[in-house]
């Protein structure tokens, strides 16, 4: 006879029973949270080391004196751990921007564990990921999201870990010191975070519980919220000089908050260089750190995107910039949308009383600009039920940009055989090659000195019989 402990009807049978059922069941963060299920949603771990351990350092600071020597300290170790994240977490071990020598990668592992911000393996996994997904579901600190949920959200509530994009960190997993380190994690933390930073300020200067609270708690809780600033600040505040379909942003701001992290917009666009900053004014204490390491045989191999491909880039998205704002202009009627006229009946239109100009093969009606013309009535009226070409371009006098353009919104149509123009015209309807820049709306460009009714050479007027 099987005992009821073990029989499937058993409390052994309904337990698998229900972790069978839980397995299959929808993931704690895809359902709503509620007063009754919040505490089901939150990272009991990570709101621990995150903000229950601050808030206890910050009770703890107004019971500590806090002395300048343990400031020096917690400041200096504030920008030690602080580039273990960014030089090493970030641009050695997540981009691979540039290779270290052994004792480069166990002095970064143990920094960058200093400021308990996971292993290197689950910080580069995650990271990878929202390079490859950016602001999309797949992304694990999504912006679009929100920027609490991109600065701690994604920490602090759970998230299911197949909704996060696949990455490849083959190359991690070889890696024995970021084997080692994931392994012993949690020691790693606990000594190069909290028993560290105690004991040089014990042994240095005689301030055990100093150090453990402003070098260690206090250090900690800030150099993570500056990290944070990279998933959050860097994606909502500042210029997108080289893309703007993604929400990555370049900011000084950012960079001086983050140890050089803040030209994120250039990092997405070009994630595999050692620099965040190209520019020699712009701060970014991680790049030079790692050339120093260069100089001293400790980096190697750092990577650089070719200026050529950088600025084509640039190049680029300031086209995108210009093509926006030129479609908020008006460039006058499209010339394959004009009519074709007769000559003979503009020049009837015109002795009818109509105030139509030929330029160029364009008919234009200047009705509304007579009175305005800054050469007066007779100048202008001179040319009406003409071919003022000529005039406009030299003849009489050779106008300026800003006067094409603006005749440019008086179009009404062009003139059978009147040049360039109907040829043109015919050409577009045919879907034959035709010789007109176009930008990324598929508007014609019209570059100064371009216009249609600006002739390259200036056309001498007739002499006087």
């Amino acid at each position: 006879m099987v005992p009821a402990a073990s029989s499937p009807a058993g409390p052994a049978g309904a337990a698998a029973k229900l972790r069978k059922t839980r397995l299959v069941g929808p993931h704690i963060s895809e359902t709503p949270i509620t007063f009754g299920n919040l505490w089901q949603h939150i990272n009991k771990l990570n709101i621990t080391l995150i903000v229950l351990v601050p808030l206890l350092g910050v009770w703890a600071a107004f019971y500590t004196p806090l002395r300048t020597l343990t400031l020096c300290w917690a400041v200096l170790y504030y920008f030690w751990t602080g580039l273990g994240i960014t030089a090493g977490y970030h641009r050695l071990w997540a981009h691979t921007s540039y290779s270290a020598r052994l004792p480069l990668k166990i002095f970064l592992a143990a920094l960058g564990g200093g400021a308990v911000e996971g292993s290197i393996r689950w910080w580069s996994r995650d990271h990878r990921a929202h390079h490859r997904y950016t602001d999309t579901d797949k992304d694990p600190y999504s912006v679009r999201k929100g920027l609490l949920y991109s600065h701690v959200g994604w920490m602090i509530l759970k998230q299911n870990p197949k909704r996060i994009g696949r990455t490849d960190i083959s190359d991690l997993n070889e890696d024995p010191v970021v084997v080692w380190q994931h392994k012993n994690y949690l020691a790693v933390v606990i000594f190069m975070g909290l028993v560290f930073p105690s004991f040089v300020s014990g042994l240095g200067w005689g301030d055990w519980v100093g150090g453990f609270v402003y070098a260690g708690i206090l250090r900690i809780f800030f150099v993570q919220q500056a990290t944070f600033c990279v998933n959050s600040l860097a994606h909502w505040l500042g210029d997108q000089p080289f893309d703007d379909r993604n929400s990555p942003r370049d900011h000084v701001i950012t960079a001086l908050v983050t140890l050089g992290e803040g030209y994120h917009n250039f990092h997405h666009e070009f994630p595999s260089d050692y620099r965040n900053a190209i520019e020699w004014h712009q701060y970014d204490p991680t790049k030079w750190t790692i050339w120093i390491w260069k100089q001293l045989g400790l980096a190697y191999d750092l990577k650089q995107f070719r200026q050529n491909e950088i600025e084509k880039g640039r190049l680029q998205q300031q086209q995108k910039k210009l093509d926006r704002k030129r479609a908020t202009l008006d460039w006058g009627v499209p010339l394959e949308q004009l009519p074709v006229m007769e000559f003979e009946d503009y020049q009837e239109q015109a002795r009818n009383g109509r105030a139509l100009v030929l330029v160029a093969g364009v008919v234009h009606d200047i009705s509304s600009f007579i009175n305005d013309h800054p050469g007066g009535k007779a100048m202008i009226n001179s040319g009406i039920g003409k071919d003022a070409t000529a005039i406009f371009n030299g003849g009489v006098y050779n106008h300026s940009n800003a006067a094409h353009n603006l005749l440019s919104n008086f179009r009404v149509a062009v003139i059978r055989g009147g040049c360039e123009v109907e040829i043109w015209k015919q050409a577009s309807k045919e879907n034959k090659d035709v010789d007109a820049a176009l930008d990324s709306n598929n508007q014609r460009i019209v570059r100064a000195g371009n216009q249609v009714t600006r002739i390259a050479e200036p056309i001498a007027a007739a002499p006087a019989s």
